[in-house]
């Protein structure tokens, strides 16, 4: 396993670790503030991988699906990272500290709203990500050792745009419970 692989199973579990170590300051320990500051903390682990992956591709490094999943990565962090933690936050009042209301299951409708929701996050993901894989196929200014960049566009862009019919399609036949 490479440092690039590795360095983003480390921004994983980082994130989590940033997550659930904030949510138990917040609500089990009532250090509301410091809570939100950990909970804060997960834009700079997004930070140190952009950083890490650029800077091994400006160092003559050759572009491998590690680098291209780290691009994703970043943009699906940052796409839905509040989603995740609001996702987070409310199970963990509700089936931790036994508060607030059972997160509730949609169906119908709001299924359907909530399914096309998280495919427009979705493409802010992509639009975030691929612009920052056309940043390091720019830096890195060479084809050969860029190509797996534009494979991992058009794969991507293939599996936004099966995102998206499937969410509509929840619109013409609703998700029943």
């Amino acid at each position: 396993m490479n440092y690039i692989t590795m360095s983003i199973v480390a921004a994983e579990i980082g994130f989590w670790i940033v997550i659930i170590l904030g949510l138990t300051l917040r609500y089990v320990f009532n250090y509301k503030k410091v809570g939100t500051f950990f909970l804060f903390l997960t834009p700079v682990i997004d930070l140190f991988l952009l950083i890490i992956t650029a800077t091994d591709l400006l160092k003559g490094g050759t572009a491998t699906m590690a680098h291209a999943i780290a691009a994703i990565y970043l943009g699906v962090s940052v796409a839905f990272g509040k989603s995740i933690i609001r996702w987070a936050d409310e199970r963990f009042l509700y089936y931790i500290k036994k508060e607030g209301t059972k997160p509730e299951k949609k169906t119908g409708f709001a299924f359907a709203r909530n399914s096309l929701k998280g495919s427009f996050q979705h493409l802010f993901a992509y639009i975030i990500g691929a612009g920052f894989l056309s940043i390091l196929i720019y830096l890195v200014n060479d084809p050969d050792r860029s190509s797996i960049f534009f494979e991992t566009l058009k794969v991507w862009s293939l599996v936004l745009g099966i995102d998206f019919i499937i969410s509509i399609s929840y619109f013409i036949w609703p998700r029943v419970k």
